[in-house]
């Protein structure tokens, strides 16, 4: 009787996790498929064609649509990660009390409302005299992009010993070649998952960018959402699914890599220490 509860339990288990993906990926899977049909319909299969993929390269407003995409949200992801573990730093030496009320500000601005962040830092640019354009989203992106970097670095550094920093400082070390040689190696996981995350964020983000952008420039978010009263050309099919692969790319590099670098360094510790 045991066997099968835990039969049932198991297959329940395996059902319900394969809902979960189909719910999760069938939609992506279905937009990569109709990506690749000659057909303008969503419903019938023309055959199969890389046209969409020729357009969308071909395409002016797409390709300097990416370009903003890409580059602002290289910049951002950049500047926030250094800001954000530089913050880190600087909060993983305050007082438990002035920690946890810095915390939880960091916390604030990813329970806002996106349209509220939004609104704020547009009557924000317009108050100092800033004209909305490239640089008013870098900004914005950078500033929703480094709680994101914060809340992944923190947790890692935590974990490191703080006694092995000292240590380095004692033996002639100055304070940024500590940094580098002790600390950041423990936290570089979190460094990289931070800047991932805040790279997809930003990638992602269309209320932000709709109103702190401006005239003249567009991203992959707000030429989709001007597109969709007139019909999503397939052409943004075939953009979708270049950038989720290239996403999809990071990601597993991302996890697999310090993965594989630190069971090579544990791999040669434990020869080490057996010889």
């Amino acid at each position: 009787m045991n066997r099968l509860q835990r039969f049932l339990r198991r297959t329940w288990q395996d059902f319900y996790l394969v809902l979960i993906m189909i719910f999760l990926y069938a939609p992506i899977a279905t937009m990569m498929v109709l990506s690749f049909n000659s057909s303008k319909s969503r419903t019938q299969w023309g055959g199969f064609t890389l046209r969409w993929y020729t357009d969308m390269f071909a395409s002016r407003n797409i390709m300097a649509a990416l370009h903003n995409t890409l580059l602002i949200a290289f910049l951002s992801a950049l500047i926030a990660t250094v800001i954000g573990v530089a913050a880190c730093i600087a909060i993983n030496t305050m007082k438990p009390m002035h920690k946890a009320i810095v915390m939880g500000i960091t916390n604030i601005p990813m329970l806002n409302a996106d349209i509220v962040t939004g609104i704020s830092l547009m009557l924000a640019f317009i108050a100092f005299g800033i004209s909305l354009g490239f640089r008013t989203i870098l900004i914005a992106h950078i500033t929703f992009n480094i709680p994101y970097v914060i809340l992944s670095v923190m947790p890692k550094l935590k974990q490191t010993n703080r006694s092995t920093y000292e240590a380095a400082m004692d033996l002639g070390a100055g304070p940024v070649y500590a940094f580098f040689k002790v600390v950041f190696p423990d936290i570089l996981p979190g460094v990289l998952s931070g800047f991932l995350l805040a790279f997809t964020m930003s990638l992602d983000d269309f209320i932000i960018t709709h109103f702190t952008k401006g005239a003249g420039i567009n991203t992959l978010s707000t030429l989709i959402y001007s597109e969709v009263r007139r019909g999503i050309r397939p052409s943004m099919y075939a953009l979708s699914t270049v950038i989720f692969l290239i996403v999809l790319t990071l990601l597993i590099f991302t996890n697999f890599v310090p993965r594989r670098k630190t069971e090579k360094r544990f791999n040669f510790l434990s020869r080490r220490n057996f010889l």
